[in-house]
């Protein structure tokens, strides 16, 4: 008998590609590209690092504020139209910041760049891939991961390339042209936005007309699916929400700060500013990894459970990360540091579609990308403030221990949650 080509596995590699492309192209917004920018800015524009620094923290702020409003144009435009606009815009912020000519225009770029990659195009992609696939959802959405975070980490080495053979000018622009040239077309190819109750325009989980039995099945998943959307509201109402979305930030926070502070970090624990450069690489490996394998484990585990794992590791490598050494315990430390970063992210973009339904998906993350964004922008802060009371991290390391134990201690006490009627 001859096999035939399963229409679901071609529609979700499709979405898992267009997605993947979008979310490596959010690169020029993230930290790890920008900062390949920070010293040339302040060579050329004579401006001091603590400018520089305010100017990133102003956007990064401006991008969780403007996340929740992006999520509710997602619910109703569909992620099609969306990753469309918001890659046009964000190629021409991108073009245009090749134009920097001191503070103002520099802090107008970071704003542009935070909330156009680090915020909508991130929140838009990883969204299109609850909200297109259904069944593996949780593989989807690891493939998306991993695939982007490879893109993201090798950006960065191919800007230091074109800044040092021509200039920053010139790599902002082909950044720009990048997003313009792979995004936008990409998006194009995103399949119509589907129906309530539907997973995937090419019928994941419809049914064809004139079989009643498939009918009867696309009528059950369509009424299922339909009685579990939640509205934002309904959302905040929930423990659910507010575990995942506090285990984001805090992971966020956590290890936006260690990475900001990790040659001083790792520094104190005996490695040259080399040797703590290079844990980006196990960092990398780690998050890979942890995408894959936690995108897996959430089509077969519960959600709350899985959430639980995460913070225990990220709660052991915080308090671990003031007593590593050269070796095999600071090797541990960066594959921890990298998977828990991306393998929360991952969990949270498959357990929100599970719980809530995908009716109001993009308004519920939009809050959550908020949170995410507000605490990366503070986590540097609450590092460096705990270091200057103290002669080490360690303390300060302690302290924040607490936040990702006390989420593993909720999480445990928290059901999944089931619409209740207003009316």
């Amino acid at each position: 008998m001859q096999r035939t080509s399963h229409p679901d596995r071609s529609s979700m590699m499709r979405v898992v590609t267009i997605t993947a492309i979008a979310f490596g192209l959010t690169a020029p917004g993230q930290t790890t590209a920008v900062s390949v920018f920070v010293d040339p800015l302040i060579q050329d524009l004579g401006v001091s690092r603590s400018a520089v620094s305010t100017a990133y923290l102003i956007g990064s702020l401006s991008g969780a504020i403007v996340m929740p409003f992006l999520g509710r144009l997602i619910d109703r435009f569909g992620p099609r139209a969306l990753m469309a606009g918001v890659a046009l815009c964000f190629g021409g912020i991108l073009i245009a910041s090749s134009l920097i000519a001191g503070v103002p225009s520099l802090t107008m770029a970071f704003i542009g760049m935070r909330v156009g990659g680090q915020g909508a195009l991130s929140l838009v992609a990883t969204t299109a891939v609850a909200v297109y696939i259904e069944r593996r959802r949780g593989l989807a959405m690891g493939l998306t991961s991993a695939i982007g975070t490879a893109i993201i980490s090798l950006v960065p080495l191919a800007l230091e390339r074109v800044i040092q053979h021509q200039d920053w000018r010139t790599a902002l622009v082909l950044e720009g042209l990048a997003v313009w040239l792979f995004v936008v077309p990409a998006a194009l190819f995103l399949p119509p936005r589907p129906r309530r109750g539907t997973s995937s325009p090419e019928g994941e989980s419809a049914s064809p007309r004139g079989a009643e039995g498939d009918a009867e099945k696309g009528k059950e998943s369509e009424d299922e699916t339909a009685a579990t959307d939640l509205t934002l509201r309904q959302a905040l109402r929930t423990g659910v929400f507010w575990v995942v979305t506090l285990g984001v930030g805090i992971c966020s926070l956590i290890g936006t700060g260690l990475n900001f502070h990790l040659l001083s970090l790792l520094g104190e624990r005996g490695l040259s500013s080399t040797e703590a450069a290079a844990t980006f690489l196990p960092q990398m490996v780690g998050g890979l990894a942890a995408t894959l394998v936690l995108g897996w484990l959430a089509d077969r585990f519960s959600d709350l459970m899985l959430i639980i794992s995460v913070m225990l590791v990220l709660a052991a490598l915080t308090a671990g990360a003031g007593w590593v050494q050269p070796g095999i315990s600071v090797l541990a430390y960066s594959l921890a540091l990298g998977a828990v970063g991306h393998g929360v992210r991952t969990l949270e973009a498959v357990a929100f579609p599970r719980c809530f339904g995908v009716g109001h998906l993009g308004a519920i993350r939009g809050v959550v990308h908020a949170v995410t964004v507000g605490a990366s922008a503070f986590g540097p802060l609450v590092l460096s403030f705990g270091r200057g009371l103290s002669d080490s991290y360690r303390p300060i390391l302690l302290v924040l221990t607490v936040f990702p134990l006390a989420v593993a201690l909720a999480t445990a006490f928290v059901r999944t949650p089931r619409v209740v009627d207003e009316s």
